[in-house]
């Protein structure tokens, strides 16, 4: 989140504009996690449709309690050794003047508020993608409770919160590089170390059941995606949340394009798959840099992660962990690329004066931007592999191996994702073929409709 900047002798008045503008950022960032949930949900075996809904869904209403009762104070509030923040007002919400400002800005302490409780919402929601199939939806409710108060709320101080050392450090974070992607990405690898593969990993096809889904998902995502990165601002008085927001379509389509080069070079085809993972990886790598760079600058960023993201998700079959649904090789190393990006590519023209190696600012930026983006790499990885550890000995992570070859769906939810029972004859007779009576009656063979 970009610092405040105050000019002497101003002082900042509530503003309907900026307010309103941010009121709608943060509605298309909470889109943004039903989107994810469709992006994966078509991603998976039909079994497995509706639990990974749920899984991205569930974040919606535990995450925004946390939020509400001590999240918000926790990475916003008063800095304690640069490593987390309290401020009691801030509990539970119960201290704020719905007038009160955000220091240094002109909208409310409740926009703000509601605004990064989005982030927060939608950053467990990712980790998701790489447990799909295999985890207990109690279990997970459990560990998104102890991830987004051991992990989450503090790493948001670290990188946005007044006092926090990266922060401090002058560490680039825009809207999400290290605190959501690489956050989440991490936190996806470490638990996936504990819980283990799926039954059939590199055995069994797994392909998508509903390559549209998936489709429909990364568009929401796309669309949200704007007011994700341009809200990040906090208002636009002086152009940054427009450049932002220039830049997030540009990255994003640059990787598309990229991602789908690779694919037909590569494999042959340029796949929907491939373009959907494509705009995602864009998106991802854009989210630090954006405010940073030109728009010439978020091309090369989208180039970038585009070819590297593609590569990265075939490192899974290489090193024999299973990330069902590519988080790491999407989220992590996108927002590795993304974050790093910043060192070389500032133009000092956006968001700061800070300028990259190709701009003449040399290395300082690079190795602030190392020591952030690395710094939350490892203490997500181990603290999320740990606190998996927890869970798994408490209640046990996974469903049992037989649950999971019938499906997850019946066995979490009762339910399934597509119920034919109710179509009508010559629908089931289009799927099914000839109908076998029971025993010891004759043959008989359904008439299909026209």
């Amino acid at each position: 989140m970009a610092p405040a900047i105050l000019l002497a002798a101003d002082t900042p008045k509530l503003s309907s504009a900026d307010t309103g503008f941010m009121l709608i950022c943060s509605a298309l960032v909470m889109l943004m996690t039903p989107g994810l949930a469709f992006f994966y949900g078509g991603m998976v075996r039909v079994k497995s449709t509706l639990n990974m809904l749920m899984m991205s869904f569930i974040s919606l209403g535990i995450v925004t309690l946390l939020w509400v009762l001590y999240g918000f104070s926790l990475a916003f509030g008063t800095d304690h050794g640069s490593l987390v923040g309290w401020t009691s007002d801030y509990v539970g919400l119960g201290g704020i003047g719905k007038t009160d400002l955000w220091p240094g800005y002109t909208i409310p302490v409740f926009v703000f508020a509601v605004f990064q409780l989005m982030f927060a919402v939608i950053t467990p929601a990712l980790i998701s993608g790489a447990l799909a199939d295999r985890v207990k939806f109690s279990a997970w409710s459990l560990f998104v409770v102890l991830w987004a108060t051991i992990v989450y709320f503090p790493v948001a101080h670290w990188v946005w919160g007044s006092g926090g050392w990266a922060f401090d450090l002058g560490v680039i974070d825009f809207a999400g590089g290290t605190a959501v992607h690489i956050n989440a990405g991490a936190a996806a690898l470490g638990v996936i170390l504990v819980i283990g593969k799926r039954v059939g990993f590199k055995k069994d096809p797994m392909r998508p059941h509903s390559l549209p889904l998936v489709m429909l998902g990364a568009g929401l995502l796309w669309f949200g995606w704007f007011g994700f990165n341009a809200g990040s601002w906090l208002g636009n008085s002086d152009g940054v949340g427009a450049l932002m927001f220039v830049n997030t379509q540009v990255a994003t389509a640059a990787a598309m394009l990229a991602w789908l080069a690779y694919e037909k070079i590569r494999h042959g085809a340029c796949t929907t798959l491939g373009a959907a993972s494509g705009a995602v990886a864009g998106l991802v790598a854009i989210t630090p840099s954006g405010g940073a760079v030109s728009p010439l600058g978020a091309i090369a960023v989208g180039v970038v992660a585009g070819v590297l993201c593609a590569m990265a998700v075939g490192l899974k079959y290489r090193f024999g962990y299973d990330d069902s649904l590519d988080v790491v090789g999407v989220h992590m190393v996108g927002g590795v690329i993304g974050s790093l990006l910043v060192g070389l590519f500032a133009s000092g023209t956006g968001q700061s004066d800070v300028k990259g190696l190709f701009y003449g600012g040399g290395l300082e930026q690079f190795w602030k931007q190392c020591a952030g983006v690395f710094a939350v790499l490892a203490y997500s990885l181990v603290a999320s592999a740990v606190l998996a550890l927890l869970v798994d000995k408490a209640i046990g992570m996974r469903v049992t191996e037989d649950e999971e070859v019938s499906g997850i769906d019946q066995a979490e939810h009762a339910e399934t994702a597509y119920d034919f029972s109710g179509a009508g004859g010559g629908v089931l007779a289009a799927v099914t073929g000839p109908v076998t009576a029971a025993a010891g009656q004759p043959k008989q063979t359904r008439k299909v409709d026209a």
